[in-house]
């Protein structure tokens, strides 16, 4: 039995059988290689989950379901990190491995759950290529409880000083919001929900919701 699926997890098991007929013939033939899809934040049936198929060029990407009796295999970011397969991977000069490999150590100690999503952690976790040289480092810290925007600030300040681009999704009970954005102050912020992006004063309370 695997754990329910949560956004940014990597599901094996569709097949190109699997899509509707309409689905493009990129996304049968990415499937059809066993590639896993990416769980994506949408409201889905009861015993379904929303995903997204990755192709090989940056513009292919479709939106499609998942059974969740067909999951063979879940992998989520906390695995692609505790796995650290980037401390051997050929491409080490690239800003983004160079980055997680400065940065694990730093993120472990903050005592929150962190993982790698994106196409690094795409790549990093099935071994597909999807990231390159110029890629962004694209982590996610699991946040259950309010966390200070001092405490962003300084956390910002941190990856500043790692190579390359680098971009923190804070995961609340209700979503994720950029951790950027939550550093910087403004009295509401973007906070991506299951349901739609909504706009928020505390991205840990719905109730908040700003007309």
């Amino acid at each position: 039995m695997h754990p329910t699926p949560r956004p940014h997890d990597l599901l094996w098991g569709l097949r190109p059988e699997h899509l509707p007929q309409e689905a493009p013939a990129w996304a049968r033939v990415a499937l059809g290689g066993h590639v896993p899809v990416v769980v994506r934040r949408a409201l889905a049936e009861p015993g379904w989950v929303a995903v997204g198929v990755r192709g090989a060029a940056r513009e292919q990407r479709y939106a499609g379901w998942m059974r969740m009796a067909d999951i063979c295999r879940l992998v989520s970011p906390e695995a692609v990190a505790r796995a650290g397969r980037w401390r051997c991977y050929p491409q080490s000069h690239w800003p983004a491995l160079r980055a997680l490999s400065q940065l694990a150590p730093q993120l472990a100690e903050l005592g929150l759950a962190w993982g790698v999503t994106g196409s690094l952690g795409f790549e990093l976790a099935s071994g597909v290529s999807a990231a390159h040289l110029d890629s962004d480092l694209d982590l996610l810290l699991r946040a259950p409880s309010p966390l200070p925007r001092e405490w962003a600030r300084g956390l910002c300040e941190l990856l500043d000083k790692a190579p390359g681009c680098i971009d923190v999704q804070l995961e609340t009970p209700q979503g994720a919001v950029a951790l950027r954005e939550w550093a910087r102050g403004a009295p509401r912020v973007l906070l991506k929900t299951q349901a739609g992006p909504l706009l928020l004063s505390d991205p840990w309370q719905l109730r908040q919701v700003a007309a």
